[in-house]
């Protein structure tokens, strides 16, 4: 368990030194997660769109 905290925090420190250091990168890398996530649900919706018909 002590492990998985200390992975975590540092997880966390490497994100804020990433934001911290290329905002504009990060906030393109924020956007392209975003835009997959999106992408994701349309496909799950026409899949299910179709499943019904």
């Amino acid at each position: 368990m002590q492990a998985r905290k200390v992975a975590l925090f540092c997880v966390i420190i490497f994100v804020l030194y990433t934001i911290i250091t290329s905002p504009k990168e990060s906030a393109d890398m924020v956007g392209i997660g975003f835009k997959g996530i999106s992408d994701a649900a349309k496909g799950i919706g026409e899949f299910m769109t179709e499943l019904v018909r």
